[in-house]
């Protein structure tokens, strides 16, 4: 299955960091969502403060990949797919912050 996303305005997940994103200033979450040992295309991943307030999302792309540019903080992800829904942490600081989500039925 395709996930069409052309007109969620979100970034395309499997490129590389634009040049213009100087991870010293920065903070991005970037990471894989997983069900088992197989990435999760198309899953849409949701970005929660602190609170549980919900901040931004984006669909992973065909290997299962996501990105966020956000603040460092305490954060929530959370992976909504097929094959199941995941929930992982992360105590972003400046630069690049990776976090593995699986998700389970």
């Amino acid at each position: 299955m395709t996930t069409d996303i052309s007109g969620c305005g979100a970034p395309e997940q499997s490129a590389p960091l634009p040049a213009s994103v100087d991870l010293e200033k920065e903070t991005v979450i970037t990471g894989v969502v997983r069900a088992g040992d197989a990435p999760v295309a198309g899953a849409y991943v949701r970005l929660l403060d602190a609170t549980g307030e919900f901040t931004a999302e984006v669909v992973t792309s065909a290997a299962g990949q996501f990105r966020f540019f956000a603040a460092p903080g305490n954060w929530t992800l959370r992976a909504l797919s097929r094959s199941g829904n995941g929930d992982a942490t992360v105590s972003a600081s400046r630069g690049l912050n990776e976090v593995a989500v699986s998700v389970a039925a």
